[in-house]
């Protein structure tokens, strides 16, 4: 019958392969991991979304003015998928599961691309204007224009905003996803989008986690008294260079711990400050200066309306 319609070689073994897939899956979050993964994979790898977001990228009425530039698609294409895993990978396997996709929004907000023509009214991962955001600042960074910046040019960061402890911490490794193209004490454009949305939105789990990440030094899945310390002694003497008077170690502490209330004395788990829904507060107190004096400015127990948008 194949034969009759002209259906020979790789486009048969194509529908037989679909047959079994939608015969397989039974459920959508199955069946769009099984058209995308490798083959006798259960699971999604950041190159797999390449082929759909090319498509989206050449087809969808809100992204018609890229046909016109076309070095812009690579990096379109590179924020959506960091954003996707950053949101939607919460193991931080670098593979998503179909739990994690079961659990998250992606394809339900995928699916509002064939109702929305304004992509930029899709906030979650595919609007455009965030992408450009993110890429511009980076951009500002990148004076080289290789698609890498360094610790130097990471500092440069909304006007040295973030101290060089927790750059350096960023540089270890403790929170670079890395990649076969990754350079040595290298920040891809890809980190970037992890880096960026964690320092702008500090109340969301991943950021949570990625900056517990830069603040445990020893690994151990705690936040130690010295380990406070460490950080909050730069940001002392930030301030003294300021001429602000800074506050005591020990009364800083204080405030945290009561800011925090961790389960367990002298700790700090991750668990605790998801629990508190004041990270935000608690990280900015120790290596953001700006968003530190800012917070001094006002009650640090008024949390404040939650942003979807790109700030604390």
């Amino acid at each position: 019958m194949f034969f009759l319609f002209g259906l020979t070689g790789m486009l048969l073994h194509s529908l037989i392969l679909l047959y079994r897939i939608l015969h397989n899956c039974h459920d959508d979050a199955s069946k769009f991991i099984c058209l995308l993964a490798k083959p006798n994979c259960n699971y999604l790898e950041q190159e797999d979304f390449i082929p759909v977001l090319q498509d989206i990228v050449e087809t969808h009425p809100g992204l018609t003015f890229l046909k016109d530039a076309p070095e812009f698609h690579s990096r379109y294409i590179t924020t959506v998928i960091q954003r996707i895993f950053y949101i939607v990978n919460r193991s931080w396997s670098r593979k998503i599961s179909l739990i994690e996709l079961k659990k998250s929004n992606f394809l339900q907000t995928l699916a509002l691309l064939e109702e929305e023509e304004d992509i930029n009214q899709i906030t979650d991962y595919f609007s455009y204007e965030h992408f450009y955001v993110i890429y511009c600042k980076f951009w500002e960074l990148d004076t080289d224009h290789d698609l890498y910046i360094n610790q130097s040019d990471l500092a440069r960061y909304n006007d040295q905003a973030l101290s060089s402890r927790i750059i350096e911490r960023i540089f270890t490794g403790a929170v670079l996803r890395g990649s076969q193209e990754q350079k040595e004490n290298q920040m891809s454009y890809a980190d970037f989008v992890w880096f960026l949305i964690s320092e702008e939105d500090k109340r969301c789990l991943t950021s949570i986690e990625y900056w517990f990440r830069c603040m445990d030094l020893d690994g151990d899945g705690t936040l130690s008294m010295y380990e406070l310390e460490y950080f909050y002694e730069e940001q002392c003497e930030r301030m003294e260079s300021m001429g602000i008077e800074p506050l005591p170690f020990h009364d800083l502490l204080c405030q945290m711990l009561d800011l925090v209330k961790p389960e367990y004395e002298g700790r700090i788990t991750l668990r605790d400050l998801k629990r508190c829904r004041m990270a935000h507060v608690f990280y900015n107190t120790f290596f953001n200066l700006e968003k530190y004096l800012d917070n001094e400015q006002r009650d640090p127990f008024d949390g404040g309306r939650v942003s979807t948008e790109f700030s604390d």
